[in-house]
């Protein structure tokens, strides 16, 4: 017997034939005594349509209000996928984020999840049921309904694998695994047979899109290993667990990510004394912006400092707002917006101990003529700061030096 927690994207469940498709396939592969979950998102498009529907009615909808409304993509995907297997013999039953017992934080649009309750899942499972739960949301203790951030279906797979304590979290996509860099702009990417949480959680976090790096973290917390595969094929795709196998150790880089989704701000002339920093950056923690990118200079003129730092383009205007709100609060000072930019990262364990490494890369882009504004590191990645319309051939040329295909 085995538990089993299934989540399918919203390419997925896009129609439904598509819906009957996962039945059966479901049904095909299940064993007689597998207990098993499926977390869906919405169908196809349908996030998105409710979005273009907000934006009819009012340019600032309220976050809270905005939960309530994309909430109802997911339910629509599970009452439907419920029925379906019904319809070929096998009882199932729909939970939406909160039944499924999944409490979360009161941050909407971005909550995080606390817990899991899942007895009622459980129970389910007991009375011989799929049990099929609505991704992307959860409760909060106020009983108001939060969304989990793009991809949050990932991490309601992966945090109901843990709370259901079941074998193996598959997560089911329209590509076959986690590959080497984005095989739409790399034409030789290579699909990996495993990575490890700290590398997935770092090419994630830098910009694969395969996953949701809160869902890769909330399984390296709870030890769930997650297998990322195509819907569409029965082909094995990458495991994500803690360490490696001897068979996958012979390696340096482990991939190549990129982002497009952001956007640089540039403080010029703040105060070159304690606590400024602190005084920023704080104040866009308080406002939930996500800081990536920090670089400070001091200048030889006047003593002051200018700080640069890189956010999500999703989070400019909360990020501006705050920068011009400090203006007045330390002495006057300018800042300078782009968006035009876009973050290429190297990430690899084997890069510790391995000189040359960043070295590498940065020779590798300034080969194709690239210029680098600003440059991370961390024990595990490069990151560099590039023209956004410099991407594909950045990406191509870096993963060329690293994965060489003659």
């Amino acid at each position: 017997m085995a538990i089993l927690v299934k989540k399918f994207g919203g390419s997925s469940v896009a129609t439904p034939e598509k819906m009957h498709g996962i039945v059966d396939r479901v049904l095909r592969e299940k064993k007689p005594d597998d207990r098993i979950v499926i977390v869906v998102s919405a169908m196809g498009d349908s996030t998105d349509d409710l979005l273009d529907l907000a934006a009819k009615v009012t340019d600032s909808m309220p976050k809270r209000e905005l939960d309530m409304l994309l909430s109802t993509g997911e339910q629509v995907s599970i009452a439907l996928l419920a029925a379906a297997f019904c319809s070929k013999g096998q009882p199932a039953v729909s939970f939406t984020g909160g039944q499924a017992g999944i409490h979360t934080s009161d941050i909407h649009s971005k909550a995080t999840i606390l817990d899991v309750d899942a007895k009622r899942v459980i129970k389910a499972l007991d009375e011989g049921k799929i049990a099929i739960v609505a991704g992307f949301q959860g409760i909060t203790d106020e009983g108001d309904i939060t969304t989990l951030g793009r991809g949050g279906s990932d991490t309601t797979a992966v945090a109901v694998a843990a709370g259901i304590k079941a074998d193996f979290c598959e997560i089911y996509t329209d590509v076959d695994g986690v590959y080497t860099s984005d095989p739409r702009i790399v034409p030789n990417a290579q699909k990996m047979n495993e990575i490890t949480f700290a590398e997935m959680l770092e090419l994630a976090r830098l910009g694969a899109g395969v996953m949701q790096p809160r869902a890769v973290e909330y399984g390296e917390h709870n030890s769930v290993a997650i297998h990322v595969r195509s819907t569409f094929k029965d082909d094995p795709g990458t495991i994500i667990r803690e360490e490696y196998t001897v068979q996958e150790k012979n390696f340096v880089i482990r991939g190549v990510a990129h982002d497009t989704n952001v956007a640089k701000i540039a403080v010029k002339g703040v105060p070159d004394q304690p606590g400024v920093a602190y005084k920023i950056f704080s104040a866009l923690a308080n406002a939930n912006v996500d800081v990536d990118m920090i670089i400070q200079s001091v200048r030889d003129i006047d003593g002051s400092n200018d700080i640069l730092f890189t956010v999500a383009k999703t989070d400019l205007v909360e990020a501006t707002s705050v920068v011009e709100s400090l203006k007045d609060e330390m002495g006057g000072f300018n800042y300078d917006v782009e968006i035009n930019v876009a973050k290429v990262s190297i990430v690899g364990a084997g890069m510790l101990g391995s000189p040359g490494i960043a070295a590498g890369m940065f020779g590798a882009l300034a080969k194709a003529g690239i210029n680098i504004a600003a440059i991370s590191t961390s024990e595990i990645s490069v990151s560099c700061l590039i023209k956004e319309s410099d991407v594909k051939n950045a990406v191509n040329a870096i993963h060329e030096h690293f994965f060489p295909t003659t």
